[in-house]
């Protein structure tokens, strides 16, 4: 298949001393999570940038670049989506949305993660059923799980908890450490607005929470009240 006119701008903008980096941080290691994936060596703010000179790009374009062996051409093509999604009319969101569900495979690294779905998945679900994410919670896929609970940051900021506590269930037991930390960062963001919320669903779950999760989610606590957490002593 032939380049598009962006990858070829994105690939020579390519640097294989940072992609050498990129690799090691990402995991791509066998047998770890992110392993195989490719690295160009470009930085996000570089990406940013030039997603904001494609601002005419459409769906076409971004399922062209999800479908990059290069990890730099997927973190733009969900720029570009969020991009899109920010500018279309209501029948253009879903598609946007639909089409963000139908690639979570290719939605496969925390970072891809994290930059778009609160911005894609949690603005669509804002007014609508939310059942999908509990559904994805469930997931065998790594990534839908992540993109479950992370897409709830866009209600936390609303102010609206109850499916980022909800989900923090399901996930309690999840047995990956990237989940663990997903979690208990969805926690803490909680607490930064309604600490009695948070502590509520500690008080509760923290003797069965994995210690990554529950140091992440007590960051910000007092230290004696963050040593009475992990020593159950709440």
């Amino acid at each position: 298949m032939a380049l598009l006119p962006v990858q070829k701008q994105l690939r020579a903008l390519a640097s294989p001393e940072t992609a050498t980096i990129q690799q090691g941080f990402f995991k791509t290691g066998k047998g770890q999570y992110g392993e195989g994936d490719m690295f160009l060596g470009i930085k996000v703010p570089v990406l940013r940038a030039l997603a904001k000179q494609q601002r005419d790009a459409g769906l076409d374009t971004v399922t062209a670049l999800l479908s990059s062996s290069y990890h730099e051409e997927r973190v733009f093509a969900l720029l570009l989506l969020m991009q899109f999604y920010q500018r279309a009319d209501v029948a253009g969101k879903q598609a946007a949305f639909d089409l963000y569900l139908g690639s979570t495979a290719r939605i496969n690294n925390w970072d891809l993660v994290d930059i778009s779905a609160p911005h894609i998945v949690g603005k669509h679900l804002e007014d609508m059923p939310r059942k999908v994410l509990q559904r994805m919670a469930k997931s065998a896929s790594l990534w839908e799980r992540r993109i479950a609970i992370i897409a709830t940051f866009h209600f936390i900021r609303l102010n609206d908890f109850d499916d980022t506590l909800r989900i923090s269930k399901i996930l309690l037991h999840d047995g990956h450490d990237l989940m663990h930390k997903a979690v208990g960062w969805m926690l803490r963001e909680v607490g930064k607005r309604d600490l009695a919320a948070e502590e509520a669903f500690l008080k509760m779950h923290h003797r069965a929470m994995p210690r990554t999760m529950l140091r992440y989610a007590i960051e910000r606590f007092p230290e004696q009240k963050r040593k009475n957490y992990l020593y159950g002593k709440v």
